[in-house]
C-alpha cells in the first residue's frame, strides 16, 4: 500500500486542486511561452501598425521617424541594424508581465463561465461564445496598463544618429524622479518601470488605459477563435479544450489552433491597428508646444492643449482612411500572421500539454494517497 507521505510536493498540490487553479498555472505558462518565442515578432509588427503616425515636417524640425519599415524582412533589417538583438526583445518584459496574467484569467474566466452558462444554455457553440466574450473583457481590462507600455516600448526605434541630432533639437527634461517629460523624443522610454514612472507623471492614470475601447471592440476576436478551436478540436481529437489525460492528438491540436487563430486574425484585423494608434501616442502635457520651438514657456501659456492627431474609434478611423487609405488598416497583416498563428499554436499546445500532465499528476496523486496500487 502507498502511504501519503510518498507523495511528491507536485502530485500532493495537484490530488486536491481545482480545475480553475489547473487552468490558471496552464494559461501562464501557456501565454508565457508563447510570449518569449514569439517577442521579435510581436515589435515588428507594433512598428508596422504605428509607423504611419509618424511624420517629418517640411521645415525641417524633426518630430518623429519616417516611413522606414516595410516588410516582415526589411523591418528585421533595420531593428537589427540600429539596435541589434535588444531592439528584437524590445518590450519582452511587458510581454511576460502580460501574458502571465492574461492567459491565466482568460483560461480560468472562459471555463468557470462555460460551467455557469451550462445551467441555462444546452447550446455548446452559443456558450463557447459568451463565455470567450466575458473572459476576454475580464483578462483585457486587467491587463490593459501593461500592454499600453508594451507597445509604446515595441514602437519607438534607436538610432545612435538620430539620438544625437535630437540632443540639440530638444530641451531636457528634468532629472527629479517626478519630472514630468516634456517632448516626443524619439527615445523616451529605456525600460517597461521607466515607461510607467514617465506615463503616469506626465500623462496621468488614463494614459495606461489608452485603446481599451478598440480593445474591447477586439473581443470579436476571441468570440472568433475560441469557439472556432474548441469545434475544431472536438471534430479532430474528440476531446474539448483542456480535456484528456491519455494519449495526446497533437496534429489535432495543431490544426485546430492554426485553421481557429487564421480565422479570426483575417475577420478582426483593423481594430488592432486603431488601437496601436490610440496607444503609441502620447497624451498632452502641459505648455509643450511652446517648447517644441524656443525651449521657452511663460506661465500663462502653460495650459494643456489637446493636439492628438487621433480621439477615439471612429475619429481614428476616419483619418487613416482618409490620409492612408483602405490598406492601413491591414498594415503589417502578414507579419501578424507570422506571429500570431505560431503565438496562438504554442500557447494552445502548452495548455494543452500542461493540463494534460496535470491531470495525470492528480490522478497519480490521488491513486496514491487512497492506497490503490
Amino acid at each position: 500500500m502507498q502511504q501519503t507521505g510518498a507523495l511528491t510536493p507536485l502530485q500532493k498540490w495537484a490530488a486536491s486542486a481545482s480545475d480553475t487553479q489547473f487552468n490558471a498555472v496552464a494559461g501562464a505558462i501557456g501565454g508565457f511561452t508563447s510570449g518569449v518565442v514569439t517577442c521579435p515578432l510581436d515589435v515588428i509588427k507594433t512598428k508596422l501598425q504605428a509607423q504611419g503616425m509618424y511624420r517629418v515636417l517640411q521645415d525641417g524640425r524633426h518630430v518623429g521617424q519616417p516611413k522606414m519599415y516595410n516588410g516582415l524582412v526589411g523591418t528585421a533589417r533595420v531593428i537589427w541594424r540600429d539596435e541589434g538583438i535588444r531592439g528584437m526583445y524590445r518590450g519582452l518584459g511587458p510581454i511576460v508581465m502580460g501574458y502571465l496574467p492574461t492567459w491565466a484569467v482568460w483560461f480560468t474566466v472562459y471555463n468557470k463561465s462555460k460551467v455557469w452558462m451550462a445551467q441555462y444554455h444546452d447550446n455548446p457553440h452559443i456558450i463557447s461564445f459568451w463565455s470567450s466574450i466575458i473572459a476576454g473583457g475580464s483578462s483585457t481590462i486587467v491587463t490593459n496598463p501593461v500592454w499600453v507600455i508594451k507597445t509604446r516600448l515595441m514602437s519607438q526605434s534607436h538610432s545612435p544618429a538620430r539620438d544625437h541630432a535630437a540632443h540639440f533639437m530638444y530641451p531636457k527634461p528634468g532629472n527629479t524622479p517626478t519630472a514630468r517629460p516634456t517632448l516626443n523624443h524619439p527615445w523616451h522610454y529605456r525600460s517597461t518601470f521607466d515607461a510607467a514612472r514617465k506615463m503616469y507623471t506626465s500623462e496621468g492614470l488614463i494614459s495606461f488605459y489608452s485603446g481599451l475601447t478598440p480593445a474591447l471592440l477586439g473581443l470579436s476576436h476571441v468570440a472568433v477563435q475560441f469557439p472556432t478551436y474548441e469545434y475544431l478540436k472536438t471534430q479532430f481529437t474528440g476531446e474539448g479544450m483542456g480535456e484528456g489525460a491519455g494519449e495526446a492528438h497533437w496534429l489535432g491540436i495543431l490544426s485546430a489552433s492554426v485553421l481557429s487563430k487564421i480565422l479570426a486574425s483575417s475577420a478582426t484585423y483593423p481594430h488592432e491597428v486603431i488601437r496601436t494608434r490610440l496607444q503609441t501616442q502620447r497624451r498632452p502635457v502641459a505648455g509643450e508646444q511652446f517648447l517644441q520651438g524656443l525651449g521657452v514657456t511663460t506661465p500663462a501659456e502653460r495650459k494643456t492643449v489637446d493636439n492628438r492627431k487621433y480621439k477615439g474609434i471612429v475619429m481614428t478611423f476616419r483619418t487613416i482612411l482618409r490620409e492612408e487609405g483602405w490598406r492601413a488598416f491591414y498594415a503589417g497583416l502578414g507579419t501578424n500572421m507570422m506571429r500570431a498563428v505560431p503565438a496562438a499554436t504554442v500557447t494552445m499546445l502548452t495548455y494543452e500539454y500542461v493540463m494534460r500532465l496535470l491531470n495525470q499528476v492528480k490522478a497519480e496523486g490521488q491513486r496514491k494517497t487512497s492506497g490503490t496500487d
